[in-house]
């Protein structure tokens, strides 16, 4: 399912010069290359099983969609303050006061386009072309491609099942006495393993992260969805962290595209600028339905139900499929298997699976480029129907084939 991109060659007749930018060359985020495979199939009149992109199945908040209605009716929707309209600000920071009991000052919000716009400012606010970030493997793909793309280098920190797949401080002491860092960005929840940061662990990292004067980049976009322990945010243990988040995940608004950060003090008149040059603002009318979204929590939690329902079914079933080596699944809406036993070549799996039974699945090496053909990433956030019918259609694809 890895694409082969075309560049132009000697025959082109276009006019347009032959060499293209480096950064161009960045990888494909395969999972979208494997949406576009099944939604092809779909145009088909195949019936495909959502369980590669990681999105909810669930619409946004219905206060959110009520909030977008009545600013079409009663604001211009123009540009808004670079930084996000202040009632969004001060609802984000109070936040953090209702569910983590920390203060924060609403000038340390920064609302984006979504949290990949926040990667890319992040970046661009404190790295210079050639800084070094450790990115924990496996995890979230378009880390690295952000970082390649903008001259920075992305340095593997290989986890394992021994930490829950997480770093640990004295694997980041480890790496940066043999390449020198300059940031450690990690997820907890993470993508694609559902697992994540337990006990006195990030408050450990957070820690070793000032000591050896990193910058500390905590995506917390997973909030939210922890099913055995309330996750933790970074802004507890350390005033320098760097917490990115989005309405996508827990809030179901993912193609509203509006994320925020929480940022030191210092570093948010550089973002601003940044941002206003980049992306003026992130949408209006996504702002004031972000706004209402904190009023959602019912329905949110309702959500987040059906995911634990989820999540304890395919626990069950995917096992009698033969996927009978599943990471522990603490949190997000992801189940990580090690398919070894089954395959040299997930992307071939995965490819087979989406040909025979009609599940879309991602192939490991989206997330972890030397590991990642012995692993398969599994989203159980559709509805528990479909999530039981993707267990059948696997179940009688696994018979079948033995």
């Amino acid at each position: 399912m890895r694409t082969m991109d075309s560049q132009s060659g000697p025959d082109d007749k276009s006019g347009l010069p032959r060499q293209l930018a480096e950064r161009g060359a960045i990888d494909p985020f395969i999972v979208m290359d494997v949406l576009r495979v099944a939604n092809e199939k779909m145009a088909a009149g195949t019936d495909v099983i959502h369980m590669e992109v990681g999105q909810p199945g669930t619409p946004a908040p219905a206060r959110a969609v009520e909030a977008a209605h009545r600013a079409l009716d009663n604001h211009t929707l123009g540009y808004t303050d670079a930084l996000g309209i202040p009632e969004l600000r001060e609802c984000i920071a109070g936040h953090y006061k209702r569910q983590y009991g920390i203060d924060v000052s609403p000038n340390r919000v920064v609302v984006t386009s979504g949290s990949s716009a926040a990667f890319t400012l992040t970046f661009l606010a404190i790295l210079d072309p050639g800084a070094r970030v450790a990115i924990p493997s496996p995890g979230y793909p378009c880390y690295r491609h952000i970082l390649k793309a903008l001259g920075a280098e992305a340095v593997v920190l290989e986890t394992g099942p021994e930490t829950r797949w997480m770093p640990t401080p004295e694997a980041l002491a480890e790496l940066h006495g043999r390449v020198s860092i300059d940031a450690l960005l990690l997820a907890s929840p993470a993508n694609p393993t559902g697992t994540m940061l337990v006990g006195d662990a990030l408050r450990q990292l957070a820690h070793a992260c000032d000591e050896q004067k990193l910058w500390f980049i905590s995506d917390e976009i997973y909030h939210g969805l922890d099913f055995e322990e309330a996750a933790k945010t970074a802004l507890a243990f350390s005033d320098s962290a760097i917490v990115i988040n989005s309405f996508s995940k827990y809030f179901s608004m993912t193609g509203w595209r509006v994320g925020w950060m929480v940022v030191p003090d210092e570093l948010v008149r550089p973002l601003e600028r940044l941002k206003q040059n980049l992306f003026i603002c992130a949408p209006a009318i996504s702002q004031y339905a972000a706004l209402a979204a904190f009023d959602a929590y019912e329905e949110l939690e309702a959500n987040k139900a059906v995911y634990r329902v989820n999540r304890d079914l395919l626990l069950e079933e995917l096992p009698q499929a033969g996927f009978t080596n599943i990471l522990p699944a603490d949190g997000a809406f992801y189940l990580y298997a090690d398919v070894r036993h089954l395959t040299d070549d997930s992307t071939q799996l995965a490819r087979r699976i989406l040909e025979d039974c009609g599940v879309a699945v991602t192939p490991g090496m989206d997330f972890d480029e030397a590991r990642g053909k012995h692993y398969l990433r599994f989203c159980y956030s559709g509805t528990t129907e479909r999530m039981r019918e993707a267990a059948r259609r696997l179940r009688d694809w696994s018979r079948r084939n033995s």
